[in-house]
């Protein structure tokens, strides 16, 4: 559950700060839905059936998707979608290049716990934002279809080698770690989005005790979703 907070008003758009700092999350949500397209379609490869690789290959059309809705969003800001997306490729790209997985299992887990840390806090952040927007969020970081999934995939390996649990709960943690620092270089490298994150003279914000309860509630959810996975975070 996000702070307690009211959305910024229409009337936000007419800021420019607060126009840039929701350009800049749209853009930094965009090019994580391209990475998670990217990184599905690999990971389908991997899948040990042919139902298992088009649930994986139709999880990561589901991400394409959404990343049209964002782009639109964007141009509708009179801005440009691939600009807007530029700044945050290194740093996403880094992380999937730290995180790779090394097998069908490890890549569920990864598309479980890592992209839905990354959810959480993009939707944390959309809580302070116009209705329209945080809606348009709210939608993009939909995962139901992939959450049955990987936790009936991953349950079942568990279920039929014990070993893995241990493998993959060490995985998980890495993931955590690996993600939240993501999530802390991407708040503290843009300006705008520290902006977006402080609020302004007509809009909520965070300080520094409610950042703490955010990160709070995402190292619990992230506990909440290995359990759910059968695992020991």
């Amino acid at each position: 559950m996000t702070e307690s907070q009211p959305g910024a008003s229409k009337g936000a758009f007419a800021d420019p700060e607060y126009a840039e700092a929701v350009v800049d999350l749209l853009g930094a949500i965009a090019y994580g839905e391209l990475a998670a397209f990217e990184r599905l379609a690999d990971d389908a490869k991997l899948a040990p059936g042919l139902a298992d690789k088009i649930a994986l290959s139709s999880m990561a059309a589901s991400e394409f998707s959404h990343l049209a809705q964002l782009e639109d969003r964007i141009s509708e800001l009179g801005a440009d979608p691939y600009e807007a997306m530029e700044p945050f490729r290194q740093a996403l790209d880094d992380f999937h290049a730290h995180t790779a997985p090394s097998d069908w299992y490890e890549g569920l887990v990864k598309a479980y716990v890592g992209d839905g840390l990354a959810r959480d806090f993009y939707r944390e952040i959309a809580a302070y934002l116009d209705p329209e927007t945080r809606a348009l969020i709210t939608e993009a970081l939909e995962d139901s279809q992939r959450s049955a999934f990987i936790v009936e995939k991953v349950r079942a390996g568990i279920a039929a080698d014990h070993r893995l649990g241990g493998r993959l709960a060490l995985w998980g943690r890495r993931l955590m770690g690996e993600a939240l620092i993501q999530a802390q270089r991407i708040a503290a490298e843009r300006d705008a989005m520290t902006a977006l994150l402080a609020g302004g003279v007509d809009r909520p914000g965070l300080d520094l005790a409610a950042i703490g309860r955010m990160f709070t509630r995402l190292t619990e959810r992230h506990s909440e979703r290995m359990d759910e996975l059968g695992l020991e975070a």
